[in-house]
């Protein structure tokens, strides 16, 4: 990084307003860094704890050279901030990650094709509007989509052709392929090439939507260990800086990497609680150049369980339930609306083994909304 590392109380901008945002906020501010958040909702969680709170559209102008000529570093914590805005931003101040592995990172195809020419395993894959696409495979809009969102499971041509005109735009097809497990490997890099990675999570979703991630993986200790190697690649090739967040597939015993996430992830926030360092402490690390920190775990294995809107439908939670359990962390993101689907915090308990986390997180969720 030219003119050497950021350090406080230089001011380090965020663009997005979501709980990735808050939480990069709040590390920011406790290592005497000055925060600035571009978001346009007034409410967002983000902009509710940064010293200034510029709201405004991502892509404004003045809101965008606001953040230039007051920040040492600019971040983002969603993969869809507009590529014109970012690239607006990198005219006058450092951004990270670079506008060029965003924009691969927020464009499915390109995500892929990028993978293929790395020399990165992946299920096979198709453009939407090709023939040779084999079944069942499942239909993705080539950006925007998340969650479970924007995506369409088929089993023969003519419904891959019936999906691909309803999406109406470009679109990804990936072959379904034999899921032993999902797993997510966060990892971080600066600038001039120092890294570090998290110990390889496990992951389970509902409804398209992440819901149970239990650490360490459950997986031979030589399936994680590759599973790092092939992430801090990733990141390498990328010329990454910042975290970065690799999701992949065990199918029949070997590694397929699905998508890449271009800032901290959902899948690490078990670190608030259980690692030496946060991934959102790295973030400000790595973004600003200084030493990347530990990311040993510091209990047996911890499990995070996602609280989505949908608890919220007979009042609000219990709390008292989860918080009765002194190896319990509630997490809730200040979201003033509860939604079906719209994560509103999650829960994470640590203790000594794998299987004893995961089943008490669960049961501690259940135990707030009965």
């Amino acid at each position: 990084m030219s003119g050497g590392p950021i350090v406080p109380p230089a001011t380090i901008g965020v663009l997005g307003g979501g709980q990735l945002g808050r939480y990069t906020v709040v590390a920011a501010r406790l290592m005497g860094y000055g925060t600035v958040v571009l978001e346009p909702d007034p409410g967002a969680p983000a902009g509710r704890v940064a010293d200034v709170h510029v709201v405004a559209p991502y892509d404004d102008p003045d809101a965008l050279d606001h953040l230039a000529a007051t920040c040492a570093v600019v971040t983002t914590e969603f993969e869809n901030p507009p590529a014109a805005g970012l690239a607006r931003l990198a005219r006058d101040v450092v951004v990270a990650p670079a506008p060029a592995a965003v924009a691969i990172a927020q464009d499915r195809l390109a995500e892929k094709a990028f993978l293929r020419d790395a020399g990165i395993p992946t299920a096979p894959w198709w453009p939407g509007g090709e023939a040779g696409a084999r079944f069942p495979a499942i239909v993705k809009t080539a950006r925007l989509g998340y969650d479970g969102k924007g995506q369409v499971g088929v089993a023969d041509d003519a419904a891959l052709r019936t999906a691909v005109a309803e999406l109406g735009v470009a679109c990804i097809v990936e072959q379904r392929v034999p899921l032993d497990v999902e797993i997510s490997v966060i990892v971080a890099r600066t600038a001039d090439g120092r890294h570090a990675a998290y110990p390889v999570a496990e992951n389970h979703h509902a409804g398209g939507i992440l819901d149970l991630t239990v650490v360490p993986a459950r997986i031979p200790a030589t399936l994680a260990a590759e599973a790092s190697a092939l992430a801090l690649r990733i990141a390498a090739t990328l010329d990454y800086v910042g975290v970065l967040a690799v999701e992949l597939f065990v199918s029949d015993g070997a590694l397929l990497v699905n998508e890449l996430a271009p800032r901290p992830h959902n899948s690490g926030h078990w670190t608030l609680d259980a690692a030496r360092t946060s991934q959102f402490a790295q973030q400000v690390r790595a973004v600003c150049g200084v030493a990347l920190g530990p990311t040993e775990l510091t209990a047996g294995a911890v499990a995070m369980v996602n609280l989505l809107g949908d608890r919220w439908a007979g009042g609000t939670p219990d709390w008292a339930a989860a918080l009765a359990d002194p190896d319990a962390r509630l997490h809730l993101y200040g979201k003033a609306e509860p939604r079906p689907g719209r994560k509103m915090g999650h829960l994470t308990v640590v203790g000594d083994e794998a299987d004893d986390v995961a089943a008490r997180a669960l049961a501690l969720r259940d135990a707030v909304t009965r």
